[in-house]
């Protein structure tokens, strides 16, 4: 049985704008479970953030002592990094209506990922032990989550078309091992509407969901087919 869900579709939203937007979403939802899903998409400007528990020693500059943007955040996970060109996905879903298991959870958020990458004849890899989506040894989408009650925030972040020089200073999501990569890098044309829509696509077909628009793409609704 498909669920209705909200397609929140923005552009280029500062993070605390957002962050504060899918807090009161998230929070509504916990008091009324009953409320429709609902995905938002956009891009950040840059910024860094940590996950609640993640490990400072991860961020290669002196927090204290910097003008960029940082933020200790309520997801998992370590310290990542936004810019334009990254697109970001916050699913807030109430996962009793799907499955109550946070482990299928994140595997979806993946599938997601690696369905619109093989739209483009990429193979996007899971690797064992971590969450998150490779291309060629290239970690190319960080996930990250937060889960009350079963309702969900926070979600996936995938590298479309962005300037990859921020990474430098952090260890990504705490794996030093493991290159960031982009799909651009890959296919020098994508762009982030072309991924976007890819998105919407995948994410209706794995979790099985019904989109209506919220907002609006270049003054014309999206119409889903």
């Amino acid at each position: 049985m498909t669920r209705s869900c909200i397609l929140d579709n923005q552009g280029l939203v500062p993070f605390t704008v957002a962050w504060d937007y899918q807090k009161s979403l998230w929070q509504a939802r916990i008091d009324n479970p009953d409320l429709e899903d609902i995905l938002i998409l956009l891009e950040h400007p840059s910024v860094y953030t940590l996950g609640k528990g993640a490990d400072p020693n991860f961020i290669k500059f002196n927090p204290e002592q910097t003008a960029w943007e940082l933020h200790r955040i309520e997801r998992g996970g370590e310290v990542t990094y936004h810019c334009p060109g990254q697109l970001v996905g916050y699913p807030i879903l109430n996962l009793r209506y799907y499955q109550t298991d946070l482990y299928w959870y994140l595997r979806q958020l993946e599938e997601v990922i690696i369905r619109v990458l093989a739209k483009y004849g990429l193979k996007g890899d899971r690797l064992n032990g971590l969450t998150g989506v490779w291309l060629e040894g290239k970690k190319v989408a960080a996930i990250g989550i937060k889960v009350r009650r079963w309702i969900t925030m926070h979600g996936f972040a995938l590298n479309v078309c962005p300037d990859l020089t921020g990474f430098k200073y952090i260890v990504p999501c705490g794996i030093e091992d493991k290159p960031v990569g982009s799909l651009a890098q890959f296919i020098p044309d994508l762009t982030i509407e072309q991924v976007r829509k890819d998105i919407v696509i995948a994410f209706a077909e794995v979790f099985q969901v019904d989109f209506r628009n919220l907002s609006m793409d270049n003054g014309q609704f999206w119409i889903l087919k």
